[in-house]
């Protein structure tokens, strides 16, 4: 089939390349999908779309002008799709439900260790002949509680490795998974993990009910100086709210992987232009921030498994007319 995968890198086309094995032909698109790049899918009867590609109405309906059938998504997330006008196209949409869990969780987990031992600063220091140890004071995580916010796979991983650090683990999700009881997990109310976790990992999707989950009255409830680790969606956390709690000490470790408004920044090499968003430049002149560029997922294994995923869901369409993970 003639597919048009948008956003790509160079990593991408590896990857993809080496799934499809030639059964398919890709047309590679630099640029992210939105409603005025929608056009470069030209004759293509499925397009592949990334995390911050804006599938919304518009790009949709211009999809449904060009004769698209399927949006194939190289990702678990799909908040970034207008579900309701794909089907009023009848325009499918599949995703990648799970690639690496292990991918994200092992990154949350990095993030955790570099903040609690200021690795990050300790490396730039080294870097310029400073090898005072002032100001780069950690703790152990041994003993620590370790509160999880949303207990799927990723969360589970997590999890399993804090169990494995020798710290308390609590955790929190609408639907509690017998997996994490058995590991040693306890499941409590959500005001409850805020309150009492010394470090809070968030790992949910983003929903209208997720959707600045971690606002003021969220950060009001934490420990003073607790660590908040965000590898999920960026909307999930208010950022100026957070900002609010850096400032005041209620928040004493920052780690993100994700930012609400990323889509114009990650991806992309932007040191040579200036970044007109105050909010996250002011995020970036705390010392006890930590953030990655959406790098949660970037292994080796977990972009093998995207592509094979995203490749299987263009091949069972070709085949049946439905994709294996079709969006409901």
């Amino acid at each position: 089939m003639d597919v048009a995968v948008f956003s790509t890198k160079p990593y991408d086309r590896r990857f993809l390349d080496a799934a499809v094995a030639g059964r398919h032909a890709l047309t590679y698109i630099d640029a992210r999908l939105d409603p005025t790049t929608a056009i470069l899918a030209g004759k293509a009867k499925v397009v592949c779309a990334f995390v911050n590609d804006a599938v919304d109405a518009a790009a949709l309906d211009t999809f449904a002008e060009l004769g698209v059938r399927l949006v194939v998504l190289r990702s678990a997330g799909f908040n970034n799709v207008d579900l309701a006008a794909a089907k009023r196209h009848d325009i499918l949409v599949a995703r990648v439900p799970a690639y690496s869990p292990e991918a994200v969780s092992e990154h949350a987990v990095a993030l955790m260790l570099s903040l609690d031992r200021h690795i990050h600063r300790a490396y730039a220091r080294v870097r310029d002949g400073n090898f005072a140890l002032d100001g780069l004071l950690g703790f152990n995580l041994h003993g620590r509680t370790v509160g999880i916010v949303g207990t799927g796979r990723i969360g589970q991983g997590v999890a399993r490795i804090m169990l494995g650090f020798g710290c308390k683990v609590i955790g929190y999700d609408v639907k509690p998974t017998r997996t994490c009881e058995v590991m040693g997990v306890v499941y409590r109310p959500l005001q409850d993990v805020l309150a009492t976790s010394d470090i809070i990992s968030l790992h949910c999707p983003l929903t209208p009910e997720t959707h600045h989950l971690i606002d003021a009255a969220a950060i009001g409830l934490m420990k003073r100086g607790v660590m908040l680790i965000n590898t999920s969606r960026g909307a999930i956390v208010d950022t100026k709210a957070v900002v609010a709690g850096l400032n005041e000490g209620r928040i004493g470790h920052l780690g993100l992987d994700v930012y609400e408004e990323e889509e114009e920044l990650f991806f992309e090499d932007k040191s040579d232009v200036v970044i007109r968003d105050d909010v996250f430049e002011r995020l970036l002149m705390f010392s006890n921030v930590l953030v990655t560029g959406h790098q949660g997922f970037f292994t080796v294994e977990a972009m093998t498994a995207i592509a094979e995923t995203t490749v299987a869901n263009i091949d069972a369409f070709e085949r049946t007319g439905r994709p294996v993970h079709v969006v409901a």
